[in-house]
């Protein structure tokens, strides 16, 4: 006889999790379904993001950022000291600490809220039937009023550079190393390649990153994109753009990479090399068959506005349906269903989700670059404002970057915040904000804003829009 729920949620990743939590304070009885186990063997909620993406990379970001400001920034404030040493062991030890709390924060979320948790993989069958097959071989049976899909996504592989978890690895493996490989090879220089690039990069490893297209950071603003790579070369990473690799080959512990540039064919030589082109939706034994729901081409549930599959009580949110593979996207999805299928108004707004790579310099942005605009044939106006004539950045010895304004021509209303430097991941929220109300320009240059601060740059890009910024010539 299968268990009744209002609500079952097949994965627990940042969609599922939302989702499940929040049909539960809603007063709907809920399931939630995931199959990760954590490095102990044990089961681990949270999915990609928590356990091999957004936390531990961030982790390992500071740790490796703290080493790297030790030789290359205190000794602008007159900070010295000798031999500097990093223990990766004690390093992934702290990340492995992070990612435990959290992934076991979430298990007490959902006893606090009553969401009755499922260890094993889930798959939906026709009249929202749910069989979860448990990591013990024993199966149990689900029946759900409404059922949730949100089984996230995988890292895709290249049938030229299969992943072996020594030499070829994706973000799990990269997040691993039990030393600093003495050259790091990275395909893809997308978030996952540039993070962790700059992880290793930091530590000592000399790092290639091969790009296929010949521009770099394509979706980010071209002048952004631009001020970031000029940061990148001076760290030393070596981005390589129209470089198609077409071979793989693993020969006595090190991995030669053969590609394919404007001055013909090349090979490097590399101790370790990341695969980071991408991820796909993880729809693989998701669904049995006759349930109605839909995949595309590539595996992705297809969905309405609404996260609706069309099929009666069916819904699908994050990483496995259309749209960005963000977290915070899939977080806003989670929690829309549970509102939808409990009466409430339930909304996301796709043009107002901020990106964010979390390098040095960081970079973030919402809304329409300037290319996307000249596309689209929409007139606007821009104002910028450079780090290095930020009174707070100069003073923290972070001048490299800035931030630009778009606004419409006519309506002055905000279209776009693009910025690059110091801490940006916190200030393109200003943006978020302001777009969400539909601000224009001068309502941010009107904002009185703290002095001295990082986001007096977003204040003085504002002004600059219609040409009266005080800081900076016009």
């Amino acid at each position: 006889m299968a268990e009744n729920y209002d609500v079952i949620v097949i994965g627990a990743g940042p969609a599922g999790y939302h989702a499940a939590i929040r049909a539960a304070q809603l007063g709907m009885k809920t399931a939630c379904i995931d199959a990760a186990l954590g490095k102990d063997g044990k089961p681990a909620l949270g999915g990609t993001c928590l356990r091999v993406g957004c936390i531990p990379s961030k982790a390992l970001l500071d740790s490796s950022r703290q080493y790297w400001n030790m030789g290359h920034l205190f000794g602008e404030h007159g900070i010295t000291f000798k031999d500097a040493k990093v223990d990766i062991g004690t390093m992934i030890g702290r990340k492995d600490k992070i990612v435990k709390q959290f992934t076991g924060g979430i298990a007490m979320l959902f006893k606090a809220n009553k969401v009755t948790p499922y260890y094993g993989f889930g798959t939906l069958f026709p009249g929202n039937i749910v069989k979860v097959k448990q990591h013990d071989g024993s199966e149990v049976e689900l029946k759900g009023t409404n059922v949730i899909l949100a089984a996230g996504s995988d890292s895709i592989e290249l049938p030229f550079a299969k992943f072996d978890n020594e030499y070829i690895v994706d973000n799990v493996g990269a997040l691993d190393f039990t030393a600093v490989p003495k050259r790091l090879g990275v395909i893809g220089a997308g978030v996952i390649g540039l993070e962790l690039g700059s992880v290793w990069k930091r530590l000592g490893s000399e790092v290639t990153v091969l790009e296929a297209l010949s521009d770099f950071l394509a979706a980010a603003d071209a002048e952004v994109a631009k001020t970031a790579a000029k940061e990148f070369k001076k760290q030393g990473l070596d981005i390589r753009l129209g470089a198609k690799v077409s071979k793989c080959e693993v020969k006595k512990k090190e991995v030669h990479v053969t590609f394919t540039d404007s001055e013909g064919e090349k090979t490097i030589v590399v101790d370790k090399l990341l695969v980071s082109v991408g991820r796909r939706a993880a729809s693989k034994g998701l669904l049995a068959d006759g349930t109605g729901v839909k995949l595309d081409q590539r595996g992705v549930i297809e969905v309405d506005e609404h996260c609706h599959t069309g099929v009666d009580g069916v819904w699908a949110v994050g990483d496995c349906v259309r749209g960005p593979m963000l977290a915070h996207k899939g977080f806003e999805e989670g929690i829309m269903v549970a509102e939808l299928i409990a009466g409430l108004p339930g909304h996301v707004n796709y043009d107002t989700i901020p990106w964010v790579i979390y390098t040095e310099p960081e970079i973030a942005w919402v809304g329409k670059t300037e290319q996307q605009l000249k596309a689209e044939g929409i007139p606007y106006k821009t104002g910028s404002f450079p780090f290095a004539a930020l009174g707070r950045a100069v003073a923290m010895a972070e001048p490299a970057g800035f931030v630009k304004v778009i606004a419409h021509a006519e309506t002055d209303r905000v279209l776009g915040l693009h910025l690059v430097g110091v801490g940006v991941s916190e200030l393109v929220h200003e943006g978020v904000l302001t777009m969400e109300f539909s601000g224009s320009a001068d309502d941010l240059a009107r904002i009185c804003h703290a002095h001295p601060t990082l986001s007096e740059s977003i204040h003085d890009a504002a002004m600059a829009v219609d040409k009266r910024a005080i800081h900076k010539a016009n």
